[in-house]
């Protein structure tokens, strides 16, 4: 998963993958990534929230974060019995370290070659390829760009490649960040140390590429694409939705440079499950702003009430997601502001003003009527200006008098 594994966008993922295993399977969340971090213990819980809330299973959460854990071997015996293992945000480099040192790479290929299903997401997929990205200490720290050692789980599928989640990125706005932060002219160096037969797969953000090796075929799911590259060029960009055989994932077909790239040619999944209808929390933010908009321009208070309990239900479900970093914050500080607006909108007078003027209006084009009725025409069109001065249009059809609001 490039991004977004505990977000909603990667709920309809996680279970179709969970669908292949027994209710009874034993799923776990291994810490190591985010293990340094003083608020791990909180990740986990949000983490297993997720899990049980969104997807509907239990997890379990199993250490393995510092070099002084003294169980570590409990915790690989865990993940030799686990059925479905999750990793996800956090430091790669920090990860790979405690990783190499254990029997953790050589389980979990083993658990690939015997039915079990491992979902590595952000900075843990960094680390399946031969090749990863110090992403912290090129994008942070300054160090000149390179590549680390990597766990090569990747190579249970036959495939030699640097995985590069958070593809699309672009939180950077005035500079690239593009390729998890690199950006294009720090990939580029990066490529050209890669061995002429080492690919570059990149996964978008809030998107998930399915390896099944049994069934041999590769399948991408959610929000964007996958993008394989060899040597500077793209070989193939794969849409949501598509899938195509394991082996043409990185078949030796001719490369084309990026700029001239088009979507690869693949099949549509027969049982895809639908593109999740949540984009980002930023997005849903927006999304209930406008609308909110919309409603007071109508003066339809039930709408922006409506809008503003939209807005907090895609906050609670994304409450879980530990990568949306201050979005967050922002949604919650939209969702403030609506509802100061509505309570301004509210003392205001929401409803129709043409409700409220309605029984003063009728009444003066009744009386318009009468006094047209005896002859009176002027005191009648001194009516009809007073009521024009106030932004009220009289019109006289012979059908009777209408009327209408032309400003507030």
């Amino acid at each position: 998963m490039g991004s977004g594994e505990t977000a909603p966008t990667m709920v309809s993922t996680h279970q179709e993958l969970f669908s292949r295993l027994p209710a009874s399977a034993r799923a776990v969340v291994i810490e190591t990534p985010y293990g340094f971090q003083e608020n791990a213990d909180e990740i986990s819980d949000r983490t297993a929230t997720y899990f049980a809330h969104n997807v509907g299973r239990n997890v379990e959460v199993v250490g393995m974060r510092t070099d002084a854990d003294a169980g570590e071997a409990a915790a690989v015996a865990r993940l030799q019995t686990a059925d479905y293992v999750f990793a996800g945000p956090g430091s790669p480099t920090y990860a790979l370290e405690r990783w190499r040192g254990s029997a953790f790479a050589d389980v979990l290929t083993d658990k690939l070659r015997t039915g079990g299903i491992v979902v590595f997401a952000s900075a843990a997929a960094v680390g399946l390829g031969r090749h990863a990205i110090p992403v912290y200490e090129i994008y942070k720290v300054g160090r000149p760009p390179h590549w680390v050692e990597g766990l090569d789980l990747l190579a249970a599928a036959g495939i030699d490649a640097a995985v590069i989640p958070h593809f699309d990125n672009a939180e950077g706005g005035t500079h690239d960040t593009r390729f998890c932060y690199l950006g294009a002219r720090r990939l580029a160096v990066m490529e050209g140390e890669l061995d002429d037969d080492t690919f570059v797969v990149g996964v978008d953000e809030h998107t998930a590429l399915i390896l099944d090796l049994d069934a041999r075929t590769a399948t991408t799911r959610g929000r964007g694409c996958v993008t394989v590259r060899r040597g500077g060029c793209v070989l193939r960009v794969i849409s949501s939705g598509s899938r195509l055989p394991l082996d043409a994932l990185t078949a030796s077909d001719d490369a084309t440079p990026p700029a001239q790239v088009a979507t690869a040619a693949s099949t549509p999944v027969d049982d895809a499950v639908p593109a999740p209808s949540a984009s980002t929390l930023g997005e849903a933010a927006h999304d209930a702003t406008q609308a909110f908009d919309d409603a007071l321009a109508r003066r339809d208070g039930a709408a922006a009430a409506t809008a503003i309990l939209d807005l907090d239900a895609a906050i609670t479900a994304w409450a879980a997601d530990t990568t949306q970093s201050d979005e967050g914050d922002r949604a919650r500080s939209t969702l403030r502001g609506l509802i100061v607006r509505l309570g301004e909108a509210a003392a205001q007078g929401l409803a129709d003003p043409a409700e409220r003027l309605a029984p003063l209006i009728d009444a003066v084009v009744g009386a318009r009527q009468q006094l047209r009725g005896q002859g009176d025409y002027g005191l009648a069109d001194d009516l009809r200006d007073a009521v024009d001065a106030v932004g009220v249009e009289l019109r006289d059809t012979p059908d009777g008098t209408t009327w209408r609001i032309v400003s507030a």
